[in-house]
């Protein structure tokens, strides 16, 4: 019981990082990336997740966008994921 309590709470806490990032750009492309796929998350893609909400906005939507190169730990299947997503179109 306690890890599913754990886990739940890291849920709501990356969620809640991920839809309040300071500009509605920021929120609809992270938040809406969280909403889409973190419920196949596993540890790895968690901890990618996490570090990524600790970028600056600026950055991850230039990497998002293809217009600022991507860095070594972030690329990979999980940016090309937050790269194709709609993110005008809020999950929410």
């Amino acid at each position: 019981m306690h890890n599913i309590d754990e886990r739940d709470a890291r849920t709501k806490r990356m969620m809640f990082r991920a839809w309040h990032r300071g500009t509605r750009e920021a929120d609809c492309l992270i938040g809406g990336f969280f909403e889409r796929f973190h419920q196949g998350w596993g540890e790895t893609e968690c901890v990618w997740f996490e570090a990524l909400l600790d970028e600056d906005d600026a950055d991850i939507l230039g990497w998002a966008l293809g217009t600022a190169p991507v860095p070594e730990r972030y690329a990979g299947p999980m940016l090309v994921a937050l790269q194709r997503l709609d993110y005008a179109a809020p999950a929410r």
